[in-house]
């Protein structure tokens, strides 16, 4: 397990701000704990940050991607779970493997950039 303080500054390259959206907080939860076991956060074993608003509630965290873990339990959502990811084309793609590992990830879209890309998966049971 990885050590949970402050991840890398926000313009580093292995930083991945991931926003979780249409699901349970426990799936939110489920998910944050999975990536939080593999790579650095800003969460520190707290609950999710909520965002409330005229949409469903959404849930975000930074996470420093500068590694490919090897071994990647699975984990079981009672739903799917909606996740953009935000970050390095490099960082991206270790924390959508990782995700990949755990659950059936489909592609749901994405948008490249210069310096970074975001791309939104749908996340369920493996």
């Amino acid at each position: 397990m990885n050590d949970t303080s402050t991840p890398a500054s926000p313009d580093s390259p292995d930083l991945v701000q991931v926003m979780l959206a249409e699901c349970s907080a426990a799936d939110a939860d489920a998910v944050f704990e999975l990536l939080g076991a593999h790579f650095t956060s800003d969460r520190a074993g707290v609950v999710p940050h909520r965002d409330e608003g005229p949409q469903p509630a959404a849930w975000s965290g930074s996470f420093c991607a500068d590694h490919a873990p090897e071994q990647v339990a699975g984990v079981l959502l009672s739903g799917p779970v909606t996740a953009e990811l935000q970050g390095g084309p490099v960082a991206v793609e270790r924390l959508r493997r990782t995700l990949s590992a755990a659950f059936a990830v489909e592609a749901a879209g994405s948008a490249a950039g210069d310096q970074e890309v975001d791309v939104q998966l749908r996340l369920t049971n493996a």
